[in-house]
């Protein structure tokens, strides 16, 4: 779907859990993000168990291509 103006929605450009399978408690539970690595092109984050502390899942966030800059 697109808006008035031909550009896409921003609205789900980025999207956090807040609730994802564990497989130790069998069900959903809420998750915490922890930050697990800093790369050079982003950051890579774990998802936690709110409850167990079992890591569910990971999302990587891609950092805005840095400017280029001419001498």
């Amino acid at each position: 779907m697109r808006h008035r103006g031909g550009t896409p929605p921003r609205q789900f450009e980025e999207l956090q859990a807040s609730a994802l399978f564990c497989p130790r408690c069998q069900t959903a539970r809420p998750v915490r993000e922890r930050l697990l690595l800093v790369l050079p092109d982003g950051e890579l984050y774990e998802y936690l168990c709110a409850a167990c502390n079992t890591s569910v899942g990971k999302r990587k966030v891609t950092a805005p291509p840095s400017p280029l800059l001419l001498a």
